[in-house]
């Protein structure tokens, strides 16, 4: 069983590697777009959020030297490697915004202000930007916006759902970030945690045409019965941005390649692979059961795949949370697949996230095993009751199968890799 589990994470492992930043952003400034729209002159000032904010940042001073007149980055807690020449430097709260957030982002906005046509905002986004660039719209509180954030993860809406409505609450999201830079030209290089990689809804678009309107906010509110008070309901009727002349965009990143990287793994290390999906999107515990089913499947039969398989998926599941236990998508699918798979022999899945942080804790996912479930029976944990109190933190933990990488420094969204020798 050793061997099927280092597998596992040797995959998962070079999967991310194949999808940090650096390279992405050192092809993106070297590519002829950039080029040719700075090669005019001009200053060219750097802002980067988001979870991989630093280490984009990084390579981009390193590739643009005194080119660059200075900037702004604004990652998360703990994603900060140190100083960069020229920058200054931000930590702030992620998946809630707070102070530092609102103090690096004006600190970003002042730095673009008075910017002519013939100069550049290098603006480097990854996720987590929704919560780690922000100026409230006037009336709206940093209050409100962990308020409205807070219920939107609790229920279980999704990325795009809980942008459609941060961006409306915002200054600097849909759209209004590229605006707010004009008549300077924009130039975006993006890492897409977003299902689809839609750029309007990627750190909320605060440089792409808002797709979004009123009437979906208003939807939104609806279907999950936020509780709102009316200077936000208010907010929530004012339009964005439908059009923007001054934005080129360059996708670097997406779940898409993550997955590319997992299947190239898989088969360099004898396995049959077999891409699923990159666009998983439900509850986090039926996708784990699901995958499990799988399993059986493949064990019974031989199919979809004969062993040794890989079946590889991509994608961001979410949580409803019912009880007040400590843990992550993909734990939560972890330990639900864990029940499917249980004593089946040689046969794990890894779940994890790309950013290395899975919900509000220190793991990045899960990897469990067909004896995972035993194992905690043993310990006095019953599996389905830390389902029910949204517990799985605590179970990975006690039996040995949290994965924690760190902050890996880049966010494409979550990978699945049931694998069965």
């Amino acid at each position: 069983m050793k061997r099927i589990r280092d597998d596992a994470m040797k995959i998962g492992l070079k999967a991310i590697e194949t999808v940090l930043p650096e390279n992405a952003v050192r092809a993106a400034l070297r590519g002829g777009e950039f080029s040719g729209r700075t090669n005019g002159g001009g200053k060219v000032v750097l802002v980067a959020i988001g979870k991989a904010a630093w280490r984009m940042a990084k390579a981009a001073s390193e590739t643009l030297g005194d080119r660059l007149s200075g900037g702004t980055v604004v990652t998360k807690y703990g994603h900060s490697m140190g100083q960069i020449e020229g920058l200054e430097i931000f930590e702030a709260g992620h998946p809630f915004p707070d102070g530092n957030t609102l103090s690096g982002t004006a600190r970003a906005l002042e730095k673009v202000k008075h910017l002519s046509e013939g100069d550049t905002v290098l603006f480097l986004v990854s996720g987590g930007g929704s919560a780690l660039f922000e100026k409230p719209r006037d009336g709206v509180t940093l209050e409100d916006l962990v308020s409205v954030t807070d219920q939107l993860l609790a229920c279980g809406a999704d990325i795009v759902e809980i942008n459609t409505i941060r961006k409306r609450l915002s200054s600097v999201k849909g759209g209004r970030f590229a605006r707010f830079v004009e008549p300077a030209r924009l130039f975006a290089v993006v890492l897409s945690d977003v299902l689809g990689d839609r750029l309007d809804s990627i750190a909320s678009g605060p440089a792409h045409p808002d797709g979004s309107t009123v009437r979906d906010a208003l939807r939104i509110v609806e279907k999950y019965g936020l509780s709102l008070r009316p200077g936000l309901l208010e907010a929530l009727g004012e339009e964005t941005p439908k059009e923007l002349g001054n934005v080129s965009t360059v996708i670097a990143g997406s779940v898409s390649a993550l997955c590319a990287a997992a299947e190239k793994t898989a088969s360099e290390l004898g396995y049959r692979t077999l891409l699923l999906t990159t666009t998983l999107n439900c509850e986090a515990r039926e996708a784990g059961s699901f995958l499990a089913s799988i399993a059986r499947q493949i064990r019974a039969s031989g199919t979809p795949l004969q062993p040794p398989c890989a079946v590889v998926l991509g994608g961001e599941t979410v949580v409803h949370l019912k009880g007040k236990g400590k843990g992550g998508r993909n734990q939560e699918l972890a330990l639900a697949a864990a029940l499917g798979i249980r004593e089946l022999q040689d046969t794990v899945l890894l779940s994890l996230g790309s950013d290395g942080t899975d919900g509000p804790t220190d793991a990045a996912g899960g990897l469990v095993d067909g004896h995972t479930a035993g194992v905690l029976a043993g310990l006095g944990m019953d599996p389905e009751s830390l389902l029910a109190e949204n517990d799985s933190y605590r179970g990975l933990d006690a039996c040995g199968c949290l994965v924690r990488t760190g902050p890996t420094g880049t966010n494409v969204n979550d990978l699945a890799v049931l694998l069965c020798r």
